[in-house]
This record gives C-alpha cells, sequence and structure tokens, in this order.
C-alpha cells in the first residue's frame, strides 16, 4: 500500500505538470480549473502516502485499537481541498467571464490535457481495484478524485474545442463554473462518507448480514447471538456480540466455541476483529442469530 500510495505522489505530480502546461499554453479558464484541481491530487496523493504509512503501524499503549482511521482523517481533508479547489475555480471563472479572453494554441493545449486525462484515468483504475482489495479508504478517496478529473478534464477539453470552433470565448467560464459545481459535489460525498467512517459508521446490510450467517454456521453448541455491532475503522472492521451457551458448558468448551467462529469469520472476511462476551442460557433474548 505505501508503494502505491508513492506512485500517486509521482503520478500525480507528472499529470500536475502536463496540465498546467496546457493551461500556459491556451490561457483557458477551463484548462485552469483543470490544472488547479491537480494540485489538490498532489497534495491528496502526499497525505495518503502518510495516512497509509501511519494506519500500518502497529498498536500501542495509547492506541489499543491500532491507527486505522488515520485514514478517514486524511479523506476528510482531501474533501476539504476539493471544495476550496472548486472554490477557487468558480472565483477564477466569474473573472473570465466579466473579461472573456481568446483561447491560444487549442488543438495544441486540448492534446496535452487528454494525455494526462489518460495517465489518470489508467492510474485511478489502478487505485481502485487496489483500494477494494485492500479495504483502505484514503486510497479510495484518491481514485474517486482521479476519476472526477477525468470526467471533468474530458468535459472541459470539449469545451476548449468548442470555443476554438465557435468562437464564443464566454463557453470556456461556463464550463469551468460547471466543472467547478462538479468537483464541489465530488468533495462533499467524500467529506460525508469520510465523517461516517470517523463516526463509527456500522458496514452495509449485506456485510451484516454475511456476518450473521457466518456466526450461525459455525457456532454449534452454542443457543444464540444477540447485540451483535460492528464498526469501520480505516480497512479494519470490528465486531462483537453475544454468545449464549447452556448454563452447564465448560468455559474450555465455549471458548472452543468462540475459536471456531473466529477462524470461520477471518477465513471469509479479512480485516475483521472479533470479540465475544459468554453468556449462559439465562441472559437469552431470544432475537438476533438463533443457532439451534
Amino acid at each position: 500500500m505505501t508503494r502505491i500510495a508513492g506512485g500517486s505522489i509521482v503520478v500525480s505530480l507528472l499529470v500536475l505538470a502536463l496540465k498546467a502546461a496546457a493551461w500556459w499554453l491556451s490561457g483557458s479558464a477551463a484548462l485552469f480549473s483543470d490544472a488547479l484541481e491537480s494540485i489538490v491530487n498532489v497534495a491528496a496523493a502526499v497525505m495518503a502516502y502518510g495516512a497509509v504509512w501511519l494506519a500500518a503501524k502497529p498498536a500501542d499503549a495509547n492506541h489499543p485499537y491500532g491507527h486505522y482511521k488515520v485514514e478517514f482523517f486524511a479523506a476528510v481533508i482531501e474533501g476539504g481541498l476539493i471544495v476550496a479547489a472548486a472554490m477557487a475555480i468558480l472565483q477564477h471563472a466569474w473573472e473570465v467571464w466579466l473579461a472573456p479572453q481568446p483561447i491560444d494554441a487549442p488543438a495544441l493545449a486540448i492534446g496535452v490535457n487528454l494525455s494526462a486525462t489518460v495517465i489518470n484515468g489508467v492510474w485511478g483504475v489502478v487505485l481502485s481495484r487496489i483500494a477494494r482489495k485492500l479495504r483502505s479508504p484514503s486510497l479510495k478517496a484518491d481514485a474517486r478524485h482521479l476519476f472526477t478529473d477525468v470526467f471533468t478534464s474530458v468535459t472541459l477539453a470539449v469545451g476548449v474545442a468548442l470555443v476554438a470552433v465557435t468562437g464564443i470565448e464566454r463557453i470556456d467560464p461556463a464550463l469551468a463554473a460547471a466543472a467547478a459545481v462538479a468537483i464541489l459535489w465530488s468533495g462533499y460525498l467524500l467529506i460525508r462518507d469520510s465523517v461516517g467512517g470517523l463516526m463509527d459508521e456500522a458496514p452495509g446490510p449485506e456485510v451484516i448480514e454475511r456476518i450473521r450467517s457466518l456466526v450461525a454456521q459455525h457456532a454449534a453448541g452454542a443457543l444464540e447471538v444477540h447485540d451483535l455491532r460492528t464498526r469501520h475503522a480505516g480497512r479494519m472492521t470490528f465486531l462483537e456480540f453475544h454468545l449464549v451457551v447452556p448454563g452447564e458448558m465448560t468455559v474450555a468448551a465455549a471458548h472452543v466455541i468462540c475459536d471456531r467462529i473466529e477462524e470461520g469469520l477471518v477465513a471469509e472476511m479479512a480485516g475483521l476483529r472479533t470479540t465475544i462476551h459468554v453468556e449462559p442460557d439465562g441472559k437469552a433474548k431470544h432475537h438476533g442469530v438463533l443457532v439451534l
């Protein structure tokens, strides 16, 4: 993950250089907005690298549950940077709207910009696949931002081409403003999802149902499971529940059931940490996961 995050820094710097060159060649407000967002990409890649590195540190006395949530903090900051970039783009688009400017060398500028977009798209696919595999919020946020960047870059390149063909210069700042709104929405979604992680939001219903099914499969000898709770912390999922067993069962026998449940869960769901509280049958609530 650290190597992938480091690769994102290199790719984002290359893309920034290409998009800045496209803006410098053309003077386009739309391409300026694209270059400005690429600065956010660089900052986001640096933060993702730091977050991945820190999240990989083992638990210590001050952080007994590990450092996984730092990835959510990085994603929130990235969302804030995206919002700030959108505001700057809107301001620049307004200034150009009031004083329209001709676009220089549109064909060359579009070519340079689209080459950067292809690089972004390919790297976004790589990041997205790795983020899903490793369940990394910071890499997922970086990939989502890249896909948004690809969409806006293509839209803006089409706009610059329209200005060159029609001669209507205000198409340029109008499209820059539209791109800013799309970028703003992307930043909002990123912040919303990351704040959910910081607030210990539970995983989706399909994950909960999978956990319930696995517990039922491997809890033979127990009576029921209730008060099942889950939360995300970066790429880790923490699970806890109460396991009701017959009152006459020995501690050793109950422990064997707990071990079997934990092994079954870990075999099917990577990144899961489980805590089980064992109770006698008098504590049964007759709801949750009924084993028998």
